[in-house]
């Protein structure tokens, strides 16, 4: 089996390379090759049994896409895009790469002959306010910013080849991963990872929203476990509807504190600094709070049912399972 992983230099690119290379398969058939891509050179190394090929460019420059669809993959995780805060501050970039990109690269497969299953990672960016107080699978999609209006087409896209048989698509909303490891990016959304990384890494952290702010959460693992299951799901089971919101946890910020207390202590609190950000702000209060999630739990995608176990996996994973000195 082949597979294409765009955005393969991203956190949750580069996790799901090391799963897949673990694995040694996926579902349920022997992985042979991964070819990836990325606008910067993605880091990976093969194994006797998997050949690795790396790509890099601009994903909507013309014929980057044909190469890609060119190594005829059997199956794609299209995780290439321009973050949250990024894509609001720069309109042009955020529709080249999150739209344009998604485009190319759809239309490469359709023009390839090759039918694969395709992963498409959304957002919960799609849905806009007013929320109901737990969002059901059917809510409307009225996205409140260009990021999620972005992403809302990509869906589009998605499920129309795949209406058209051009591929077999799943598209999955994810909730905020979090803890993000390593340094903050330019999403609106850092901060939920920011107060609980930087304080266990011995540093500072800026909340710039108030401490009721409830968000849903998974982590990078479960982030990763989801892109798994949906490339070895029956698409009869899916059904016409190929976009599905992810199960996570729903939580205050106020309880991302006291799950960072409970876990590491009150000292890593006092590293938590609230500065309100007006522009933050103003993109946060327009997402969504809690998901039903239905569909996709009746599918098998599963998520971690506390915040403190998100914490736990962090700790895990990131600082060799203890917490600091």
């Amino acid at each position: 089996m082949r597979v294409l992983i765009t955005g393969a230099a991203g956190m949750i690119g580069r996790k799901l390379i090391a799963r897949l290379t673990a694995d040694g398969s996926l579902a349920g058939k022997k992985l042979t090759e991964l070819v990836l891509h990325d606008i910067v050179a993605p880091e990976a190394q093969g194994t006797p049994a998997i050949r690795v090929q790396a790509h890099t460019g601009d994903l909507a420059e013309a014929g980057a896409a044909d190469a890609l669809a060119a190594s005829r993959p059997d199956v794609i995780f299209h995780l290439a895009g321009i973050v949250s805060g990024e894509a609001e501050a720069n309109f042009d970039l955020g529709y080249r790469v999150n739209v344009d990109g998604t485009r190319a690269l759809f239309e490469a497969v359709r023009q390839s002959g090759i039918t694969p299953r395709v992963v498409f990672t959304s957002s919960i960016a799609v849905f806009g306010a007013p929320f109901p107080e737990v969002i059901p699978d059917e809510f409307h999609l009225t996205p409140m910013t260009s990021y999620g209006a972005q992403k809302m087409i990509g869906e589009a896209l998605l499920a129309d080849y795949t209406r058209k048989g051009f591929f077999d698509g799943i598209g999955i909303r994810l909730p905020t991963i979090c803890v993000r490891p390593g340094k903050p990016n330019k999403a609106a959304s850092g901060f939920f990872s920011g107060i609980i990384r930087e304080p266990l890494n011995g540093q500072r952290a800026v909340l710039p929203v108030p401490r009721s702010v409830v968000h849903t959460h998974a982590s990078p693992s479960a982030a990763v476990g989801f892109l798994v299951h949906a490339a070895g799901l029956d698409g009869d089971r899916v059904g016409p509807r190929r976009n599905l919101s992810m199960p996570g946890v729903a939580v205050s910020v106020g309880e991302q504190i006291a799950a960072l207390r409970e876990v590491a202590g009150e000292r890593f609190v006092g590293l938590i600094d609230e500065v309100p950000d007006p522009t933050v702000w103003a993109i946060v209060q327009n997402w969504p709070t809690r998901f039903a999630a239905t569909r996709a739990r009746d599918l098998g995608f599963t998520a971690e049912s506390r915040f403190e176990d998100i914490i736990r996996t962090y700790v895990k994973e990131e600082l060799g399972g203890r917490i600091p000195s």
